[in-house]
Parts: C-alpha cells; structure tokens; sequence
C-alpha cells in the first residue's frame, strides 16, 4: 500500500535547493509512495491539506474563484469571508474543517523528514522539527536528517524531545499549530540521521538503493513558492569527502570517506528527460583537484554538454509539464503549473483572442489550478500546445541560445594544482573558478610555500589558461587569523587583479564554530584577535559593497583602506561614519569625485557633516595613552548605551558620543558642545 510521505525544509532563507529531499522524493516515488514538499509556516501548510480534503468532497466547477476565500477562512475563521460564496451543501464540512484547526488536528503522514542545514539555523530547525509531528501519523516515523542533526545529533535529540511545546508569539490561538502538544512523543518512531544516505537499506530494510546517488526530483520545486537564488541548474557531486582535516570544517564528519568519482551523466540525463534541460552545472565537491579520477571527470562534463563554447536553450515548460502529468508523476503539482502556462499564454493574446481562450478554459473547468484536473488538461492539449509553442516557446527555439558555466561552488584546493590540471579545467566553460584561501601566511603541511605564495600561483596558472572569472570566501574571525591577514589577502587579490587583468570577487566569510556548546546556534564567537567593533566595522564595510570586493584598486581602498594604517583606523571607525562615509568625511567624497566617482550627495549634507570623520580623529588622536588604552576597551566591546559610557572624562565623553550616532539626521542632537 503507497505511503504517504512528507518533506519539509525549514522556513530558513537559503540559496541551494535541499537535494537530500530531493533525492528522498525519487526514492519514495520510486517505491509508489505519494510524495509532497513543503517550505515555508507550517500553519499554511495544515490549511492546504484540510482544505483539500474538503474539496475532494465538496468539489464544484462553479465554486473556484471562491477557493481561496475558503482557504483563508478555515486559518482565520472569518465569516464574512463566506458572504459572497453561494450555498452550496458542504459548507459545514468547511465549519469542521476550521474546527479541525483550531484544534490542531491535522492531516497526517506516514512519514515525515526533516532536513536540517547550519547550526546558526538551531532556533528554527528545532521548532520546524516540534511542529512536524502533528503531521505524523500513529505508528508513522519522523525522519530528521542534513548538517546540523549529523554535527549535533544528541543535542538535537535533547532540544526535540521537551515534554511539551512552550507556545510561541506567532501563535494565533493556544491551541494553534506552535501552542501545545497533546500527543505522548513515544507514538511514533523520530531519531536524527548522521551523514550521508549512502547505504543500501538506509531508510527501507528491504531497499537496495543508493539514494545519495539518486537522480534529483525537480518537481519539488515547483510545489512552493520559494525561490531558491541558485536555480536552473544540474546539482550534483562528482566526489565525496576531502583528504583534507581543517579544524573549522565539518566535512570530515559529514563525509568521511573520500570518494573520488561518482558519475553524473546518468542523473543529467535522467533530469534533462523528465523536468527538463538545465542551464549550468553546479557541483558541491569539496575537493574535486584531490581525485585522481580528476581528467575523467572533466571528460564526463564535456560530454554532458559543458566543454568550452557550450549553449543553451531551455525545454518547453509546457512540454515538461505535460509529459509528467501523461505518466503520472506529481501530478498536482504539474496540473497546477499548467493552469499557470494557461495564464502566461493568455497574456501574450489579443483581447478577443484572449476572450476565446477563456470560454475555452472555462468549459473544460481550467481557469482555477484548484479545479483543474488531469484528464482536463490532456484534453485541452490540442488547444494549448500550437497557442504555447506559438506565442511563447517560439522565441525559444528561435535563439541562439545562452553560455553554458558549470561552476564548482564548495572551491578548489591550491595545494593541489598543477599546470596540467588547469590546462584540462579550462577544457570546460567554468565560471567562476573558487579557489580556496582561507589563510594568508599558514605553511601548510608538506609545504615550503606560506599559503599567500600557493594561492598567488594558483591564481596565475588559471590566468595562463585562459580562466579569467575567478571567486573565493575568505574565512575570517578564526582562533588562527587576524584582521591584518584578512586585509593583506582582499589586497592580494585586488593587486592580482590589475597585474593578470583578471576578475576575482572575494566574499570574507566569519568563521562560527559549528559544535562549541556555547557558540553552534548563534554568531557570537570571535577569534582571539578579534573584538565585536572589528567585526562590526567589516561586516558595515561589506554592507557597502553588497558583501563582496571585486576588481579596482581605488575601490578596494575607499572601502577598506589604502594600507593596514587606514584599515585599522575604519576598523576603530563609527560605524555610522563607515556605513555613510562620504557624508561624514568631505575629503574622501572631494577625492572620490576626482577620482571619477559618480555618486552625488546633498551639498547641504556634506557642508552640515562633512568634518566629523575629521573631528572624531582630532579627538582620537588628543588622547592621552591611557585613555587611549580606556576608549578602545570600551569601542573593542562595541557597546555605547549611557551605562557603558558613563562616569568618562570629558575627553572620553565627547569621543564616545560619535559611536552613538544612527542615523546623520540626528548629529545635532546628539553630539554634546565642548
């Protein structure tokens, strides 16, 4: 008998698709389960589930533009959202429906699974998990698997496991989804998942699969209304693990074991063939140059359609979601996203074009997505196909296509490059290249290179063949860096960037312990050479250059500094004065306008507040040692409410009062007169 099965990915803002979910979906419809996905506030989730169950029952073609309205009754239980909604018999199914919420009784699963993804996601993940088992049938299993329980899968036993569930403030009722739990925990099996799916029987005993190698469900995507930032791409790994044991990482528990192939062409194909061709290729291997399968794998990507040159043009959605719908795979989903092609057609139409496609979908019930239905769609095909690949997939195939990238996200190890591993990585068409550099002067073992050398060579072979678009996350807040090494690795790579005429964007990344008890759930940490304003001053710097560095030295300096003196004096900076820099500090904006700056400020702002950065450095500078030593305690905490700055002398007093400002309107207010 099919199981029913749900999974949910946290309300988290992410960039990546969950794969784990999205091989478990391949896997569960292999097996003829029934399969749904879901992200984003559980209690929306509940609402469609009850009401779809009122609607198998209460279905009616004349009813559609009403369903929403019902939706939003049975989560708020309004009334005079039902006022304009005909009679019709099952309305106190729909009263029973919201009682049902209330109560929180919900539909449920035989199997619910939970991924998890960072620890500093502890708060939400662990609330998504407590709010997942009322999805859970008696006697069902509640899976939890990803990083964060595999790190961590005793705390997070520990942190599920309460008694009970403390209501939270979005709750709309005490006996709202998030308010208390009324069913014993031990009704229903629930314990973490460590590492990867990568056994046969790691789910069903009686299973063979590999699900880590399964082919992605990309249909699962279009079941929520999310939108991941990295999409219309192939995702996939070529190699597992890393030979490397870096002590911030977390790849050695999570994968062990370093594999170094893992074919690819099948999953391209089998995802090209089913949801359609993809534009790039993004792989999360996170030490591809350590394989010695390396030019094998290039190979393969090739003849996957990504060697140098490769275009694109992207399937039909219309087709795709067709032929998903003829051999009955997510079906709902795919009725659903054929209502919405209906609607794209519609809008390229004349207006009496658009009014005889309309009679036509009224008819066969196709206005709405919740009255569409399979059998519908198919038999409207004869009409929709010729107006979809007339008025839209048209262009398509009439152009010439896009560049293909194929891109591995996770960097590649400088260590381990050599010419000849350049030379055949330029064979592909990627972009960028993420070469690690996470110290400035570390020597690695085996090494008489610090890594500033191996990475500048690194660096300079992907220029010598022709790799121009190059990228890296530069790890900083460590045990093991410094703010100075940070700087001299971000110059190191705008230099690299005039001498070789390439272009690499740096992202600094803090470092967050991902198990320490006290740090693994918050951003609190900081490094031994580090204090809370640094870290405030870079991460506002980033702020102002959208959270990376790219090429152009007089850019890299205004932001940063020319040499580690200015770096060190907008590290000390106010923040207020970083952030807005130009309308505190007239200098830099006059300079910044010879030098062919663009932006234009208010010349009242500039007249008004255009000397403090001038004044607050006068003052810094007035400082006797010892109430230097005093003000940078006190700025190194980062704190500047009337109890940390009171008690001061006047000198400390007047200065202190610049790290106080918000907002430039409020200058005048708030700085105290000499």
């Amino acid at each position: 008998m099919p199981r029913k099965v749900l999974l949910l990915e946290p309300n988290y803002k992410n960039k990546y698709p969950p794969m784990g979910l999205m091989k478990l979906a391949t896997y569960f419809r292999a097996r003829g389960d029934e399969v749904r996905f879901f992200k984003g506030d559980l209690r929306d989730l509940a609402v469609e589930l009850l009401f779809e169950e009122f609607w198998v029952a209460a279905y009616d073609l004349s009813l559609g533009e009403y369903t929403e309205r019902m939706r939003r009754y049975i989560k708020t239980g309004k009334a005079v959202l039902l006022e304009d909604v005909p009679d019709f018999d099952a309305l106190p199914e729909l009263f029973k429906a919201r009682k049902r919420y209330t109560r929180g009784d919900f539909p449920v699963f035989d199997i619910v699974g939970v991924t998890t993804l960072f620890t500093f996601y502890w708060k939400e993940t662990v609330e998504t998990i407590q709010q997942a088992e009322k999805f859970v049938k008696d006697g069902g299993r509640l899976l939890i698997g990803g990083i964060a329980s595999s790190i961590l899968p005793e705390r997070m036993m520990q942190d599920i496991g309460l008694p009970a569930y403390t209501p939270l403030p979005s709750a709309e009722s005490p006996t709202d989804l998030v308010g208390q739990a009324q069913t014993p925990r031990a009704r229903f099996e629930v314990s973490p998942h460590i590492g990867l799916l990568n056994k046969a029987g790691d789910i069903d005993a009686d299973s063979d699969d590999i699900i880590d190698e399964l082919p992605l469900d990309y249909s699962i995507l279009d079941e929520i209304a999310y939108t991941y930032p990295a999409n219309n791409a192939y995702f996939g790994y070529m190699t597992r693990g890393c030979i490397r044991r870096c002590s911030f990482c977390a790849v050695p528990r999570l994968e062990p074991e370093y594999r170094p192939y893992i074919g690819i062409r099948g999953q391209i194909e089998q995802t090209a063939l089913h949801f359609g061709a993809q534009k790039d290729l993004l792989l999360l291997d996170n030490n591809v140059f350590a394989s010695r399968c390396f030019d094998r794998i290039i190979d393969e990507i090739k003849a996957c359609g990504f060697g140098k040159g490769e275009l694109y043009k992207p399937s039909s959605e219309y087709a795709v979601a067709l032929s998903n719908i003829q051999r009955g795979y997510n079906v709902r989903t795919y009725v659903r996203k054929m209502v919405k092609l209906y609607e794209d057609i519609a809008s390229k139409l004349s207006e009496t074009e658009k009014g005889q496609f309309y009679n036509a979908r009224e008819k066969c019930g196709l206005l709405y997505a919740d009255t569409a239905t399979a059998q519908a769609v198919l038999a409207f095909d004869s009409t929709a196909a010729p107006m979809y690949d007339r008025y839209i997939y048209s262009k398509v195939r009439a152009s010439r296509g896009r560049v293909r990238y194929i891109d591995f996200n996770q960097g590649v190890d400088a260590r381990l490059m050599t010419d000849a591993k350049m030379k055949k990585l330029a064979e592909v068409n990627i972009r960028p290249l993420r070469i690690a550099f996470d110290s400035w002067a570390q020597i690695p073992r085996g090494s008489r290179q610090p890594m500033y050398e191996i990475y500048t060579e690194a660096v300079k072979l992907a220029a010598k063949h022709g790799i121009r678009d190059l990228s890296n996350y530069l790890l900083y807040n460590t045990d093991d860096d410094t703010p100075d090494e940070l700087y001299r690795r971000m110059q190191l790579n705008v230099a690299l960037c005039e001498e070789l005429n390439v272009n690499i964007y740096s992202f600094p990344m803090k470092y967050h312990p991902i198990d320490d008890p006290e740090y693994f759930n918050n951003r609190n940490f900081i490094g031994k050479a580090w204090n809370r304003k640094y870290i405030r001053a870079v991460q506002a710097v980033l702020n102002s250059t959208h959270g990376k560095i790219g090429r152009g030295k007089s850019f890299f300096e205004a932001a940063f500094g020319k040499d580690l003196e200015q770096f060190h004096e907008i590290l000390l900076m106010p923040e207020a004065f970083i952030i807005e820099r130009y309308k505190y500090d007239k200098e830099a904006y006059e300079s910044y306008l010879a030098n062919g700056g663009t932006r234009t400020l208010d010349p009242a702002d500039v007249a008004c507040y255009g000397n403090m950065t001038s004044e607050w450095r006068a003052q810094l500078a007035a400082l006797t040692p010892s109430q230097r030593q005093q003000a940078e305690q006190i700025i190194f905490h980062n704190v500047f409410t009337d109890e940390a700055i009171s008690g001061l002398d006047p000198a400390l007093d007047r200065l202190m009062h610049f790290y106080r400002i918000r907002r430039y309107e409020e200058i005048a207010e708030e700085l105290p007169e000499d």
